[in-house]
């Protein structure tokens, strides 16, 4: 839950917060303040990563967004110390950056044995780099989160995520230390087991486009698509409308009417101003006149329209 007080599962974090991470330093690291919107957005990617880690866990698992944090990428690299650490760089499009997915190798090599039918044993020797068979299966992690990490940004952005080719050794990657990285954490527990954590992080430099959205407290809806919009107004505006004026509504009695012959004649009058119709609704009223050898009505008043109705 996102704001939630920590709890005895999750894994301590000695770090600033975002919302005070002006004071991380002589350069501001966050340009954005509180990252509210970018917080709810993990919550929302939360309850998707059930659905990526129970069938490669086989069992139930309950799934948390960490409050997230702004720091240096030399940083977080000292934090993850010498462990065997699953580097899988997620090219965001159209931006062009890399977000970063970052998995602990224990829990990839858990991962790894439990697909191949074992009980998810994991080595007393952790090795210092991962197999071809490793590799694979943090490359098939990247694949599945990819559609629900793009269904999670989609309020916010149309960003599609790609994973590229995992690294085991941090320096390949081309992050350079001293960029500011927004690190989202997330907690991953299977049944009373302890929790494992995946962090995925995203350069504040790609996130700068977004940053009226992402410092706001709602999690508004992504913009349209200007071509779509464009499309979807040009349908509008062809859409066809019947439109009628209505001269006259004499009022006769019923002996009349049933004594009318052919010949007859039945007198009307009509004022200066007549109304213009558009369905049921009044668009406005005119003066009859012609124009190019036809009847026609010059609107002279518009109707005013509100969310009260027309006639308001």
């Amino acid at each position: 839950m996102v704001n939630a007080e920590a709890t005895s599962d999750r894994r301590a974090r000695d770090r600033v917060p975002a919302a005070h991470a002006a004071g991380l330093g002589a350069t501001k690291l966050n340009p954005f303040g509180d990252l509210h919107t970018l917080q709810h957005l993990s919550a929302r990617l939360a309850r998707s990563l059930r659905g990526v880690f129970e069938p490669l866990l086989r069992r139930e698992v309950r799934a948390w967004a960490e409050p997230l944090v702004v720091q240096r990428f030399g940083d977080y690299r000292s934090e993850k110390g010498d462990l065997l650490t699953a580097w899988l760089p997620m090219t965001m499009s159209p931006q062009g950056a890399s977000a970063l997915c970052v998995l602990d190798g224990v829990f990839v090599l858990q991962l790894l044995d439990l697909f191949f039918g074992g009980n998810g044993t994991t080595p007393l020797l952790m090795p210092t780099e991962f197999s071809p068979a490793a590799d694979a299966m943090v490359g098939k992690i990247g694949q599945t989160i990819a559609a629900p990490l793009r269904t999670a940004w989609e309020p916010l952005a149309r960003i599609d995520f790609a994973p590229g080719h995992v690294e085991s050794n941090a320096a390949m990657l081309s992050t350079d230390a001293d960029d500011a990285m927004i690190v989202t954490r997330f907690g991953i527990a299977a049944g009373d087991d302890k929790p494992v954590f995946m962090d995925l992080i995203y350069p504040v430099t790609a996130l700068k486009p977004h940053a009226p959205t992402l410092t706001g407290k709602v999690l508004d809806k992504a913009e349209a698509d200007p071509a779509w919009r464009t499309s979807l107004t040009r349908a509008a505006m062809n859409v066809r409308f019947p439109i009628r004026s209505v001269l006259a509504e004499p009022v006769v009695p019923l002996a009349l009417l049933m004594n009318l012959k052919e010949g007859d004649v039945i007198p009307i009058s009509f004022d200066a101003q007549v109304p213009v119709m558009v369905g049921n609704d009044c668009l406005g009223r005119g003066t009859v006149g012609t124009s190019n050898g036809h009847a026609a009505v010059r609107l002279t008043s518009i109707a005013r329209f509100d969310d009260e109705g027309p006639d308001a």
